[in-house]
């Protein structure tokens, strides 16, 4: 065990542990504001429990071989169906919260079953296109690992979630991309998106989704309606200066002004608190994340274990720029996590065990025991 241990690679767990970090930071202070606002909250007490149990998984997959995985397609098949089972039942017996039907209750936890989805697309992807990597430009290639990716995305819509179908579809067409698309065919991609996007304007957005992406393009249409998340986001990260306003004093999220301060905004509160130089660490964070990530993509022995790495990458790396870029106004409010900062057990807890299994790649790669190409 303690060999295996000293295998892993600890700047990519590093990396991860320090920002979970300044996650529970920002949550006990938005835990402590909203007691002395008479308010109740236990996001740090929750958040850090999921980080436990996260770890926990972490360190238990990255044991298992990933060889399984790969070798073991019965075992990919039932978990993306059961992914699949998981979004249809959460729209029948899902909790509504923001006029979202994406998590099942249980108590004070929730569960966001499009998170499994997320690991099961990317499992099932490494795995067609690693077997498949000499023809994947074929268009019926194309196709079918569309459907993949295509049926979570259509229940996920139908939640209305768009910020994690735009992940999943990143994901897609990020792996498709790295597998060997032509430019032609990425073309057709490209246009068949944005047929598909008009008529999802037409006939899949509500209402909200659609103001949503109108006042991003004009953010003075509804100050005080849609756009009024936007303007304090962007308030509470301009008013951080350099050095910020300190841990658990930023006006916007300990007065309240900006909404969903623990979830999707809690770059913004963080911003204001730590200033310039703490956003400056928090993406030197990532950069050791995604550096490693590259590392290990570059080392691995196969293409499946390349694919999943890569995979992850592009999933993680998603999140963070839609995350970020709507806080910054340059995107549109989608409603997605942060990864390891936003509260949250079920987007924790899937990107530890993640984590995990590519944990268990670096380290075999390490140890020179990956079989030969697929």
């Amino acid at each position: 065990m303690l060999s295996h241990l000293k295998k892993l690679d600890w700047l990519l767990i590093g990396s991860v542990l320090a920002l979970c970090i300044i996650s529970l930071l920002e949550l006990w202070g938005i835990d402590a504001g909203a007691q002395a606002s008479g308010k109740v909250s236990d996001y740090f007490g929750r958040q850090g429990t999921f980080l436990l149990v996260g770890l926990a998984s972490m360190f238990f997959l990255s044991f298992f071989s990933a060889q399984i995985y790969r070798n073991y397609s019965l075992f990919l098949v039932i978990l993306y169906f059961f992914a699949l089972i998981l979004l249809v039942a959460v729209l029948f017996m899902g909790s509504k919260i923001r006029g979202m039907t994406g998590w099942f209750r249980f108590g004070d936890t929730g569960f966001a079953p499009v998170e499994l989805a997320k690991f099961a697309v990317i499992l099932v992807l490494a795995k067609y296109f690693s077997h498949r990597h000499v023809e994947v430009y074929r268009v019926r290639h194309i196709i079918a690992s569309g459907l993949y990716a295509g049926l979570p995305i259509a229940l996920v819509l139908l939640q209305p979630d768009l910020g994690s179908a735009i992940v999943l579809m990143a994901i897609w067409l990020g792996m498709i991309l790295l597998s060997g698309m032509k430019k032609r065919h990425l073309a057709v991609v490209v246009l068949t998106g944005v047929v598909i996007a008009a008529l999802a304007w037409s006939f899949a957005f509500k209402p909200y989704q659609k103001e949503r992406i109108l006042t991003f393009l004009n953010p003075a249409k509804d100050p005080l309606g849609y756009s009024y998340n936007l303007i304090q986001s962007k308030i509470a990260i301009g008013a951080g200066g350099m050095l910020g306003a300190g841990l658990g004093h930023g006006s916007q999220g300990q007065l309240n002004f900006l909404p969903e301060k623990h979830t999707d905004f809690i770059f913004s509160v963080f911003a204001q608190e730590w200033g310039f130089l703490g956003v400056a660490f928090f993406f030197a964070l990532f950069s050791i994340f995604f550096w490693r990530l590259m590392r290990i993509i570059m080392s691995a022995g196969n293409n499946f274990f390349r694919l999943f790495t890569a995979g992850y990458a592009i999933m993680i790396f998603a999140q963070v720029v839609i995350n970020v870029g709507m806080c910054l106004g340059l995107m549109p409010i989608t409603g997605i996590a942060l990864p390891f900062l936003s509260y949250g057990g079920s987007n924790l807890l899937i990107n530890m065990m993640i984590l995990g299994v590519v944990l268990n790649i670096a380290t075999q790669s390490k140890v020179g025991r990956i079989g030969g190409e697929d």
